[in-house]
């Protein structure tokens, strides 16, 4: 009688398959030939049955643990705009900009346009009002050439 024994990664108990008896023949020298070969099929054939679930559960790997990722800020939409201003007052935007390069914290004009909404956003109504009218009206459009 042969046995096989087949071991499964799974650490399961293992079924031990036993081959049917060999009918009775007489003696020929083919006989023990052909038996050996019947044996090596059978041994060569999975002796372990496994349920439905447990080859499920095998042929998945095992999922693994996702890393949360930090949340990406998504990027303000920028508006481009023109508008007009008096020359003396962008001047003092050019001195500015040199006061911050000065200060070690160099500074492009729209930084400083928009530091400055920062700040009037910021102030008091009444404050505000008096940055306001500080500020004098002028014709809006495109300057005339010279």
């Amino acid at each position: 009688m042969v046995t096989t024994n087949k071991k499964i990664a799974t650490a399961k108990p293992v079924k031990v398959a036993v081959l049917p008896a060999a009918p009775k023949v007489a003696p020929t020298p083919a006989a023990p030939v052909v038996l050996a070969k019947i044996a090596a099929k059978v041994a060569a054939k999975p002796v372990a049955r496994k349920s439905p679930l447990v080859a499920k559960t095998l042929a998945k790997p095992l999922p693994k643990p996702k890393m949360e990722k930090p949340a990406k800020m998504k990027k303000p939409k920028l508006v481009r705009d023109s508008f007009t201003i008096p020359k003396a007052e962008y001047t003092v935007l050019d001195d500015l900009k040199q006061r911050a390069g000065k200060l070690a914290s160099p500074a492009k004009k729209s930084e400083l346009i928009r530091a400055g909404v920062k700040a009037l956003a910021a102030m008091s109504d009444t404050a505000f009002l008096a940055a306001l009218k500080a500020v004098p009206a002028i014709k809006t459009g495109r300057p005339a050439k010279d």
